[in-house]
Order: structure tokens, then sequence, then C-alpha cells
């Protein structure tokens, strides 16, 4: 496993995105129109295509401070508009801990990077959740989905094997920036399951507010 992990980049540029993770092995499009992730996707196509999706902690600062765990993704597709926005679709690869933000003279930012404590996020899932352990979920979750007016394909989740199935379902709810960190920042697959259900059980049908979990 660490001869893939080589393979990764030690410098990646990031683009922090509020209330956004992506998951390793799990796709999302993605709309790019302002000039300095322009700037980004157009250096990342000439190098290896990968850039590293954080989020921003709540912040008023121009420049604000970043998380320090996020997840890198390649572009598998990359399309333009007559209006010179880029339609790309990143794959998730690994998650990344942040070393260190590097200066430059770019307009968008830089890291320093490290795979190292993520390194089964190269690896097939062989945890021992099975679907049927995802029944409570998928009823709390179906009745957030329409609680909040979204339209969802539930037969196209439900075809995904299990990792991609509750990666998506962390990806796509409604939660909060602090509880999809949470999520994107646990250990494996089963620890993620069980945030995913602590943090659903703190939503409720007719009062649809959060805390968040510590």
């Amino acid at each position: 496993m660490k001869k893939k992990i080589d393979h990764l980049p030690n410098k990646i540029p990031v683009f922090p995105l509020s209330n956004f993770i992506i998951f390793p092995r799990t796709t999302v499009p993605l709309n790019i129109f302002e000039p300095r992730y322009i700037d980004m996707v157009d250096d990342a196509m000439k190098s290896n295509r990968i850039i590293g999706m954080i989020q921003p902690k709540k912040s008023n600062q121009n420049t604000p401070v970043l998380y320090n765990i996020g997840c890198a993704g390649k572009i598998t597709s990359f399309n333009e508009s007559n209006d010179g926005r880029y339609l790309i679709v990143l794959s998730g690869i690994s998650r990344f801990k942040i070393i260190e933000e590097l200066k430059n003279e770019k307009l968008y930012r830089e890291c320093s990077i490290s795979f190292n404590d993520f390194s089964n996020d190269l690896e097939e899932n062989n945890e021992e959740i099975k679907f049927s352990d995802l029944e409570l979920i998928f009823k709390d979750i179906k009745t957030l989905f329409a609680k909040e007016g979204y339209i969802v394909n539930w037969k196209d989740i439900e075809k995904q094997n299990l990792d991609q199935t509750i990666n998506t379902l962390s990806m796509a709810s409604p939660f909060s920036l602090e509880e999809k960190q949470i999520l994107l920042e646990t250990t494996n697959l089963n620890e993620r399951k069980k945030k995913l259900e602590e943090i659903l059980s703190t939503y409720t049908v007719d009062n649809f507010s959060n805390k968040t979990i510590q």
C-alpha cells in the first residue's frame, strides 16, 4: 500500500468549499466559474489532474482558515461551456492531512500534504457491515430528504457497493459544515456509519434542527 501512496503528490492545489465533502471512490460534478479556480483547473489539467477539496472553517476573513483534513480527487471529465465555465467531474482518491500551506504567486491556494494516515482509503472495503445494517439509516435519511424536498434516485444509490452508499449519503445529506467534517474524519467505514446514525438521530421530522456531534 505504501507504493500506492508514494505515487500520490505531496503538494496539491486546494479548493475550499463550505458544506461540501467528497470521499474516495465517489464522484461529484463541479461547476467552475471563479477566475482563480479556472486557473487552478487549467494547471491541474497540465499536470496530474489532482486537486484537494477541503472545507474552510466559519470565518469572515478573506482567506479563511482551513480544516486540517480534506480529500483529493482526480479530474476525470472536463468540458468548457460557451460562457467560459468549466464543467468537471471529480473522482475521489484519498483523504489527506495538511502539513502546511505554501506561499505562492498564484490566485489559488496550495498546500503541502500527507496521505500517510489514510492508506486504507486506497484499499477495498473488507469491514463486516451488511446492507441490512443500513435499514435505519435509509429510513431516517429518506424522511429527512423528503422534508427538505430533495429528489433522489434511491434505486441507483442502492445499486452501489456498501462503502460508496455510506459515503454518498454522508456527502449528499443536508448536514452542517461541522457534521460533514466529522464524517470525513472518521477512521473507517464502520465508524462513519455510526456517526451518520448519531447525526441523523438529532434531526426530527417536526423540528428540523440539529446539534453538532462532538
